[in-house]
């Protein structure tokens, strides 16, 4: 069994957090006697720092334990550091990947990776993505967007360019929404992280994005937000109203299709739902662990979308 979404915090970048705690604003806090430390970053992105998030032996004990033989590590989203000092994110980002890329190569047949890059600085990005598929990264893990900025902006350009030409894997995973109307009742966790790849996600199939760089891999995060149930009504807009054909070949329904989906969704309905609704081709196994909202253990899926993920890239053992 694969896992596709999970992630991981190697030696390296927890030295690199240590060092820089003051311009980063990283805090270590006790909240509670019965948990771990909660690990705070800019003031607002916090988790609780779980041994299996840093002690690579107990995180391929859990993996083990419930039958995953390969992993997908990707650095965790609160660490993407899009809201810092470009130079300083570029700095994590090859921290990050450059352990990664260690881990990969020392577990070859359990573990693969995708590196972060400083989204802020797409031409930096390029550079950085670049490097790391070069050592052997399958491709990157990357946010939604930056204030002011959606991902289909010729701002990022340079950087899909360069996924493009590397038959990339893009990973897109949302951090928590700010929406002020979420605040309370974990609303921003809830509803707010599908609902942040919903509007990725739509936004990119409307804007043609999917024809102007085909060879992107583009896997979204939480089985896709609330998108899959939505294409109805996208279609009837399709046949609606040009501002949402003008840049489509075909209905939106159709360009579902050409996305990948992770199975964090923690019900068997909605997974068989998202499966016939895109194809099982383009659904694979994830869990998000060691994440508090985990779908533990993953689904076990067909490989069919695995391979289909990787078809271009530098293939796993999928033993």
């Amino acid at each position: 069994m694969h896992d596709f979404h999970t992630h991981f915090i190697p030696s390296d970048v927890s030295t690199w957090l240590k060092d820089h705690r003051d311009v980063v604003k990283a805090k270590w806090r006790q909240k509670e006697e019965s948990k771990n430390e909660f690990l705070v970053v800019n003031g607002k992105w916090g988790f609780e720092l779980k041994p299996t998030f840093i002690d690579l032996a107990q995180y391929q004990e859990a993996q083990e334990q419930v039958g995953v033989t390969h992993s997908m590590l990707s650095p965790i989203p609160q660490l993407f550091m899009y809201d810092t000092d470009a130079e300083l994110t570029a700095d994590i980002s090859k921290v990050y990947n450059d352990s990664l890329v260690q881990l990969s190569k020392a577990f070859p047949d359990a573990i693969s990776a995708l590196g972060t890059v400083p989204l802020q600085t797409p031409e930096q990005a390029a550079r950085i993505l670049q490097d790391a598929m070069h050592n052997g990264l399958k491709g990157v893990i990357i946010g939604p967007g930056l204030p002011g900025h959606m991902l289909s902006d010729d701002f990022f350009i340079p950087f899909f360019e360069e996924a493009n030409r590397l038959n990339a894997i893009v990973f897109i995973h949302p951090l928590l929404a700010e929406d002020p109307r979420l605040k309370r009742r974990m609303m921003p966790n809830l509803i707010g992280v599908p609902w942040e790849t919903t509007v990725c996600a739509t936004d990119l199939l409307l804007s043609g994005f999917i024809d102007r760089y085909p060879n992107i891999k583009v896997l979204l995060a939480h089985g896709g937000g609330f998108l899959p149930y939505q294409l109805g009504r996208l279609d009837k807009g399709f046949e609606q109203w040009e501002a949402v054909s003008a840049q489509l070949q075909a209905p939106p329904s159709e360009y579902a299709k050409r996305f990948w989906y992770d199975t964090v969704l923690w019900s068997e309905d909605s997974i068989e739902f998202l499966t016939k609704t895109v194809g099982e081709d383009r659904v694979v196994p994830g869990s998000d662990f060691p994440f508090d909202l985990c779908a533990w253990p993953p689904k076990i899926g067909n490989d069919k979308g695995i391979h289909s993920l990787l078809a271009s890239a530098d293939s796993i053992n999928l033993k």
